[in-house]
């Protein structure tokens, strides 16, 4: 149950039905579940203190709300190939600050599909001595696999990234793997032949098997989901957090509102659903611009538009015009907004703001700049564990315009 601002009542406060801790015997090495040992009664009550200590002065500070089951949520997955000092092939992640690989056959908190998909990957490129590439001799062949898998449709996506753009056997390799994993809807090659710390490369992916995305559910809306498309990673936790972003702006049929940073059109889309007269989504990205508008089509939505553009710009245009915006969503990076863009907004003085973060340190950042420049208050802070056992945490903010100040 909510409260009339979207939040959840003080009786809730750190409610969680999952109290044993998780144990990782690659705790101490991996480095990816900072909260290792913790209860997750003990890790929603940290996050708790850690965003009260950060945010506390601007308002008071809902309850986080938890998950009901906090493993196995990660939808997206992307493991690094190598070998290990006896020549054997692994997969897994980088330890941080390093280029050497940290083996990972199961991870608790990503999905248990995936992960054996790749735990297949790396047997067939045994079986069919295809090499993992050396990005230091600038040779083999498979340097990362990706893999999402819609949690709601079930359709599974693998993405091959390659150094170079033959794999050995490519057709019974593909074959191969379909069977032993009937759910995979579409397999893609990606090349990424550079000295970069990016897994995808640049340049456009080869279909090898199926329609070159999938297709998943979120919020009763359905989203098509590519290689290089941003998609939450914990679908579950993402709908609670859209829900109490809705909540937040109280739509009622005739509000004009801006989705920036809209990326694929997952914000700007539930509102235009949920009630909003016409939403505006603004994102630099044309690739994420397109899929917004395919998004948008295969849905039936026809009160969004999608604008390629600089938000910062495009909102300090707006003002220029004086156009009036009732709700300004803003969901950016983990590096939070930038004084261009806040300014912009302050100019365009919308009557709402929702803003979406997962950095509370950068949020405090710009929560000062807004109250201090612009004529806002704070009327809400609601915390969401979209990442239990790291120490990430996602948190919504209310704002609304007070005349006069």
């Amino acid at each position: 149950m909510m409260t009339s601002n979207g939040f959840a009542p003080a009786t809730k406060r750190r409610e969680s039905s999952a109290r044993g801790s998780l144990v990782c015997p690659l705790a101490h090495s991996c480095g990816g579940c900072q909260l290792q040992g913790m209860s997750y009664q003990e890790q929603l009550e940290w996050k708790q203190d850690y965003v009260d200590e950060v945010l506390g002065r601007f308002s008071v500070v809902a309850p986080i709300l938890g998950m009901q089951r906090p493993v196995r949520y990660r939808n997206k997955i992307q493991a690094v190939f190598g070998r290990d000092r006896s020549g054997a092939i692994v997969s897994g992640i980088y330890r941080a600050g390093t280029h050497r690989i940290i083996p990972v056959r199961d991870c608790m908190i990503e999905d248990e599909i995936s992960d054996k998909i790749i735990g297949t990957v790396r047997s067939l490129m045994k079986t069919f001595r295809i090499d993992p590439y050396d990005e230091d001799a600038q040779s083999g062949c498979i340097r990362h696999v990706l893999v999402k898998r819609g949690f709601s449709s079930g359709q599974v996506m693998v993405v091959l990234v390659v150094g170079t753009p033959r794999i050995p056997s490519k057709a019974d390799f593909i074959n191969i793997l379909r069977q032993r994993h009937p759910e995979i809807t579409t397999i893609l090659m990606n090349l990424n032949d550079q000295h970069t710390s990016m897994v995808l490369g640049d340049g456009p992916e080869t279909v090898l098997y199926g329609p070159g995305y999938i297709e998943d559910a979120l919020c009763g809306l359905r989203f098509r989901i590519s290689a290089k498309s941003f998609y939450q990673v914990n679908p579950v936790q993402t709908e609670k957090l859209y829900d109490i972003a809705m909540k937040m702006a109280r739509l009622s049929g005739t509000e004009s509102v801006i989705d920036a940073y809209c990326g694929t059109g997952t914000i700007g889309l539930v509102a235009a659903r949920r009630g909003a007269a016409h939403v505006t989504g603004i994102e630099l990205n044309p690739d994420a611009v397109r899929d917004a508008v395919a998004n948008a089509d295969r849905n039936g939505i026809t009160n969004v538009e999608f604008v390629c553009a600089d938000a910062s710009a495009y909102l300090k245009e707006l003002a220029t015009e004086k156009r009036h915006v009732d709700v300004v969503f803003l969901d950016p990076p983990r590096a939070g907004s930038d004084e261009r863009f806040l300014s912009s907004m302050i100019r365009l003085a919308p009557d709402t703001v929702v803003y979406i973060s997962c950095n509370p340190l950068t949020l405090e950042r710009d929560l000062r700049y807004l109250l201090r420049f612009g004529p806002y208050e704070v009327r809400g802070i609601q915390p969401v564990d979209m990442f239990p056992y790291t120490d990430h945490v996602e948190t919504v903010v209310l704002m609304s315009r007070v005349d006069g100040k």
